[in-house]
């Protein structure tokens, strides 16, 4: 890390990219509630990533990363997503501890680390909750999931990625066994943003809205399931 570029610097080019990602507009009360902070402060700091030309930012508007913003937030994700993979793969940890734990390291390992880590796991190209890996380039794979609500009845999907922002969530899927790459059927929806039903491994399950809204698929073809098959 460079002497001026802080660990606060590296979270909020972090979450810029990621409400981006998205697809939300990078407001500054977006920031703020993803971060837990003052809008206010979240105006102060925009500011001063403006000044070191790490994002585009003008008041009342949403904000841009620049090239080197992006940059930077890409490798502090890669980081993360290593640290959350070594950790469940080496260290034993379950898919709903490591997203804690990683926020907490990223920030300080060194390249070399980076680097024997990716080596140790066999270059991955996902963390353990699906989402993936950005490159030591800073190139990461666009992918057109959707959350599992927005899918009509009668289809079935794969999971490729599952919010880990929250681990009771998270402990509650791999109760359910899904997990990415799980196959899911959906078999009924209730109206009004009622719950999902859906059969996995020949057994039936109900999801609420707010818990689908959290699992990212992508819908399997006869074509694509047998090009995976």
């Amino acid at each position: 890390m460079k002497a001026t570029q802080t660990q606060a610097i590296e979270d909020y080019l972090k979450t810029i990219y990621k409400i981006d990602a998205s697809g939300k507009r990078v407001s500054t009360s977006a920031i703020a509630r993803r971060l837990k902070v003052a809008q206010a402060s979240v105006t102060g700091m925009l500011k001063k990533l403006s000044e070191m030309k790490l994002v585009e930012y003008a008041p009342y508007r949403d904000t841009r990363l620049t090239e080197a913003g992006r940059k930077i937030a890409l490798e502090t994700i890669r980081h993360h997503r290593l640290l959350e993979l070594y950790l469940k793969e080496a260290m034993g940890y379950t898919w709903d501890k490591v997203h804690d734990e990683a926020e907490k390291l990223e920030h300080h390992i060194s390249e070399e680390f980076e680097e024997k880590m990716d080596e140790f796991l066999g270059r991955p190209s996902f963390d353990p909750h699906g989402a993936p890996i950005p490159t030591k380039e800073g190139e990461i794979p666009s992918s057109n999931n959707q959350p599992l609500s927005a899918f009509p009845v009668g289809v079935t999907v794969k999971i490729e990625r599952v919010s880990d922002d929250d681990p009771a969530k998270l402990r509650y899927f791999g109760e359910l066994n899904l997990y990415p790459q799980s196959k899911i059927i959906i078999t009924a929806k209730e109206p009004f943003n009622g719950p999902l039903h859906i059969l996995h491994n020949d057994k039936q399950h109900v999801l609420s809205k707010e818990l689908s809204d959290t699992i990212f698929v992508i819908e399997i073809t006869p074509e694509s399931d047998s090009d995976t098959a």
